[in-house]
């Protein structure tokens, strides 16, 4: 919509002023957040306390209302105005009555914010002529409190689940309610007002009886729909209770302040009243020096600085869209299918043609090759022909002038569908025996005899949800034609260069040495450009290659001498013009899948002292429309399905999952989190079913030197024990344990809980051919160096750990050497940047390559040995000596096989061990990371700087994983949570308030480039000792209502699953509606 004028509040001096009055403080409906939030701290810290209830209520939520800049630009009456039925504001301003100022051209009046001022969702009384001219924030009584409550998935800069305000008025000198007011957020399509619950109490003693009576009054009051949008219907409900049971406590505390004779608050229920306020973060970094007397020039083993670190911070740094624009480019935007599974009955696409800047439109008719694609097996298509399996299943795309041009017409193509049945869920899948072949097993020992030795058997189950790979640039390619020879240079973000360009040639139907493929950086991957790249790719390729008819916009083939469409002898050309797209958030979570959900159901048998002896578990995943890498996602799970611990009997089956979602992919850890994550939690299942500590049960049964997998690789250079004793100490487990116990003795409505969490990761491919790398290097006459290699920089820091690698054989300073870029036509046939091996491979092939160079230039070393670099590279040039070489390197050694469970299936593993401490809410489901302690073993480190980086990054993205983020989706398999405001990764706030990351000292790696090891994967998993430290918190919220014993969390272990497993008194009142009764909001994929 096209606006004819525009005005600007925060130039309007009326909306803009403040005016104190006797009753209080009148703000313009304009004043930004900050300046209201401004003016209410000074009026706290000169009025009387007993007038700034309704204040500190304002500025308590103002704390966690977006972030600093959304505050110093948003304005109260916008809040007040967009009737959100989840504002934060909203339910202060209606509890505390305050006062709104209206008025039209014909004058002003003043509106009361009661339940009658918010008509309906996003519905205000206001008419439609009027705006909203002030607010007045009134002074509160000396009998009045107020208090208010956000909670939210997430504490900072976050959409509220529920928010509170809540104001009562005691006759003065007594606890006898005069007027109270109780108001909820997302409790309704409104902000509302518990006014049955109010009306109950008004003359009551504030007391044990009138909490008792709240309670089963609001939890007949705040009922919701349990298909109602947002979900997390009994979760909801219960805040409302545990949000006055706090507000209940606190005004215990204030009555007993004022003289008032009331119950006293005991000693273990004050924490629950208490306002949070985070501590100072700190954290420690420890990892062992070079040796004194090393060359300065030898950098490999230094905490250097990421080589793009200052570009990347001042945003010099050149990524994928920041390629200046071609002359005569255009923009392109796909169209995608609204349905799970259906069958395509028609385009139209006449009215996106017709829109101003449309240059054409392309279909899988458009495609000069093949239409087939795929990573490995080829089960897509670049384009949807007669049926689509998922939303966001990609039919065609609209090719314009601008970006904004294309995304117009790209919404005026309508399809029509005939609607299939989907399979959404795991469980929906397993019903249906929606299976992708094969079914992988893997089997050692005697599970029957194991099983016949175990004095227990315990059978459990549990859900890992998936995840997004939420990397800062979303998915883009830039193709360009190169005019002869069906040429074509294509700039994309991607981890596997080789592979798009391969599918490019595929589609295009032209040979591989056509297409060259070119990655500066990328802004982030995750392993979410490992593969989905090229569904993208494909399209923008074939776009940029399409011929039209210049007469009619028809598509003309490239031997047709005629259009079919209009006859006219063929005047069509080749666009011949560059095309670029870059995916907008929405799009790409929809569009490029990510973590694959897994299901995991186990029996597990074990002997008194915790020593587990059988164990038999079943995976479930959920691929999606497409296999994708989903088999050796699959693979690496049953690899890990025993983690760090030693099952002399174990069988596991992967069962891939055929839904009709995006299909998922890699992801950071691929598999192997899942397959550890069901691990750990049979190994608590244990510990809890017996009574005894779980780092006992688990350290009783880690793997020790020598031992064997149940794919039967014998563990040598087993540090895992070494990392274990050193987390131990450095976190000082015992004496934290000690102090838990006595914190949830002392507490009764929030707990703490302590983890420690080995993980064991495999170290390459797990298939076996692409565990190879090359490399080249060029010496040019002034000494300077350029190298490439097959790996692609993503902000992990490879181009730097190369460019180290380099510098220590060639024995020149690193300033020497540059990597521009990562290209086909430079180093082919190379494999994805993925599995945590890129350091290892391309390593070794730079390592390769630099051998070579100084095996060329020995002779004039030995002839000038007081030469510089530089006298030795001209003396070798001027000898005619070739100073460019290409380096190679493959993993000896390795290959699995399935059929006889035997060969090496990794070259060697990573080992850590992390042990977190947090704090659970168990009112609203909140937690706080308090510590974690990490001990992780990468070898010799090739910079320390960079890997305490991954390890420290790659934890927060298992805290995500473990703990927050959820991915919503509707029954008809529509992708509910589609940006940062309704899917949530860590903030700063969720980082361990105190984190310790260590690498292990004297470990070194034998089979590894310079005796390091590889870090981009496996700390990833240690983050699950938040999960299990949560868990251990919610036991013993459980035991204070008489329940012991395992019990099923899922994960991510969110504020909602927290306060739902914390059983007590509140969630009673709220029980879940019986399943099949209702269509839930989103199901668990």
């Amino acid at each position: 919509m096209v606006y004819p004028v525009v005005l600007a509040p925060a130039f309007i001096p009326e909306l803009n002023a403040v005016t104190h009055t006797p009753d209080g403080i009148v703000f313009g409906a304009a004043c930004t957040l900050s300046h209201m939030g401004e003016v209410l701290k000074q009026a706290v810290e000169t009025l009387p306390p007993h007038q700034t209830e309704v204040f500190l209520a304002v500025l308590e939520q103002l704390r966690w209302f977006a972030g600093l800049q959304i505050r110093n630009v948003a304005a109260v009456g916008g809040n007040i105005m967009t009737a959100s039925p989840i504002s934060d504001l909203n339910p202060v301003f209606m509890a505390a009555g305050c006062k709104l100022t209206v008025m039209d051209k014909d004058g002003s009046r003043d509106v009361q914010m009661d339940d009658s001022f918010f008509t309906g969702y996003r519905k205000t009384t206001l008419r439609p002529q009027e705006v909203l001219l002030s607010i007045e924030i009134p002074h509160s009584k000396k009998s009045q409190f107020v208090s208010a409550y956000k909670q939210s998935p997430r504490r900072e800069d976050d959409i509220s689940i529920v928010t509170a305000a809540m104001s009562v008025t005691f006759t003065p000198g007594s606890d006898v309610v005069e007027d109270l007011r109780l108001s909820y957020g997302g409790m309704a399509a409104t902000t509302v007002l518990a006014k049955k619950t109010a009306n109950r109490l008004l003359g009551r003693r504030w007391g044990e009886e009138l909490l008792q009576e709240a309670c089963s009054s609001l939890a007949e009051e705040m009922t919701l729909d349990p298909s109602v949008p947002g979900g997390m219907v009994t979760y909801r409900r219960t805040l409302t209770l545990s949000l006055f049971y706090k507000f209940y406590l606190t005004v215990l505390q204030k009555l007993r302040a004022q003289g008032v004779s009331v119950d006293e608050v005991t000693s273990d229920c004050l924490s629950a009243a208490e306002i949070y306020h985070p501590e100072t973060a700190s954290s420690v970094q420890i990892y062992q020096a070079v040796p004194e007397g090393r060359s300065q020039d030898d950098a490999v083993g230094r905490p250097m600085m990421h080589l793009s670190a200052l570009k990347q911070a001042t945003g010099e740094a050149v990524y994928c869209d920041d390629v200046p624009l071609y002359e005569n480019e255009l923009y392109l935007v796909l169209v995608t299918s609204s349905k799970a599974h259906a069958k395509i009955l028609s385009v139209d696409t006449s009215a996106a043609e017709c829109m101003p800047g449309v240059v054409c439109c392309v279909f899988a008719d458009d495609i000069p090759g093949s239409n087939a694609t795929g990573p490995i097996a080829y089960d897509e298509t670049v384009l949807a022909r007669h049926q689509v399996t998922c939303v966001g299943h990609i039919i065609g795309a609209v090719v314009a002038d601008t970006q904004l041009h294309a995304q117009r017409a790209a919404k005026a193509v309508k399809i029509q569908y005939e609607e299939l049945q989907p399979v959404v869920t795991i469980q929906e899948a397993i019903a249906a025996q929606s299976f992708y072949q094969p079914i992988r097993t893997i089997q050692k020992g005697d599970l029957e005899a194991g099983f016949k030795q175990a004095d227990h058997i315990l059978e459990g189950e549990m859900h890992i949800g998936g995840q997004e790979h939420f990397y800062l640039e979303t998915n883009v390619t830039l193709a360009v034609p190169r005019g002869e020879d069906g040429e074509m240079e294509l700039f994309v973000s991607t981890q596997s260069a080789s592979k798009t360009q391969s599918l490019v040639a595929k589609a295009l139907g032209i040979p591989a040495n056509r297409v060259v493929v070119r990655v500066k950086r990328m802004g982030g991957g995750f392993g979410g450009k490992e593969s989905r790249t090229t569904i993208l790719s494909t399209v923008v390729a074939v776009a940029a290659n399409k011929y039209v008819c210049q007469s009619c916009h028809i598509r003309a083939s490239y031997f047709e001498m005629k259009c079919k469409c209009c006859h006219f002898l063929c005047c069509g050309v080749r666009l011949k013009r560059p095309v670029r797209c870059m995916l907008d958030r929405d799009e790409d979570m929809l569009i490029t899948g990510g973590r694959h959900p897994f299901y995991g159901k186990y029996k597990v048998g074990y002997l008194n002292s915790g020593k587990v002896v059988a164990l038999d578990v079943s995976y479930y995943s959920n691929v999606g429309n497409s296999m994708d890498l989903s088999l050796s996602v699959m693979e690496r799970a049953l690899f890990h399905m025993e983690n760090s611990y030693s099952v002399a009997n174990v069988r596991g089956h992967g069962y891939l999952c055929r839904t009709n979602l995006p299909s998922n992919t890699a992801f950071r850890g691929f598999g192997g989190p899942q397959g550890m994550m069901v691990a750990e939690n049979w190994m608590m299942d244990v510990a809890q079913s017996l009574g005894r500590p779980a780092e006992e049960v688990r350290r009783l049964n880690l793997y020790v030197e020598g031992e064997s997998t149940p794919y039967n690789q014998i563990l040598d250079q087993f540090t895992l024990d070494r990392c274990w004793d050193e987390c131990l100490s450095r976190c000082g487990y015992q004496e934290r344990r000690a102090a838990v116990d006595l914190y949830n003795r002392q507490n009764r409505w929030t707990k703490r809980g302590l983890a420690i969490v080995p993980t064991k990761f495999g170290i390459s491919f797990t298939a076996v051919f692409l565990n190879q790398a090359g490399a080249l290097v060029h010496i040019y006459t002034d000494g300077s160096v350029l190298m490439t290699h097959g790996g692609t920089e993503m902000g992990q820091g490879l181009h730097t750990k190369m460019v180290q690698v380099a510098s220590r054989v060639l024995g020149i300073s690193c300033s020497k050497i540059h990597i521009s870029e990562t290209s086909t036509n430079t180093v082919p046939n190379t494999s994805p940047t993925a599995a945590s091996a890129s350091s290892d491979l391309n390593g070794a092939a730079v390592q390769n390559a630099c051998e070579i160079l100084m095996k060329r230039l020995e002779p004039y070393k030995t002839q000038n040995p007081k030469g510089s670099w530089e006298d030795w590279v001209r003396a070798a040039y001027f000898d005619r000596v070739n100073l460019s070489t290409s380096g190679f390197y493959k993993t000896p050694d390795l290959g699995y096989d399935f059929d006889t469970n035997s060969g090496r299936a990794f070259n060697y593993f990573s080992y850590g061990v992390a042990c977190s401490e947090v704090e659970i809410d168990c009112l609203t489901g909140a937690h706080k990371n308090l510590s974690t302690t990490i001990v992780m073993d990468v070898g010799h480190s090739l910079n320390p700087a960079i890997d305490i980086g991954q390890v420290e990054g790659a934890f927060m993205q298992g805290l995500g994983l473990f703990t927050l983020e959820e991915l919503h989706y509707s029954p008809r398999g529509v992708l509910l949570t589609r940006g940062p405001g309704t899917y949530k990764i860590p903030a700063f706030g969720d980082i361990p308030t105190h984190l310790t990351v260590s690498l292990l000292r004297d470990a070194p790696n034998e089979k590894a480039i310079f005796a390091s090891k590889a870090v981009g994967e496996p700390p990833l998993f240690l983050a699950a000792s938040v999960f299990y430290a949560i868990k251990d918190a919610i036991s013993a919220a459980r035991a204070e209502s008489g329940i012991s014993g395992p019990f099923r969390l899922d994960s991510p272990a969110s504020a909602e699953r927290i306060r739902n497993a914390c059983c007590d008194q509140f969630t009673k009142l709220c029980p879940p509606a019986e399943p099949g009764t209702f269509t839930p909001w989103s199901v668990q994929v």
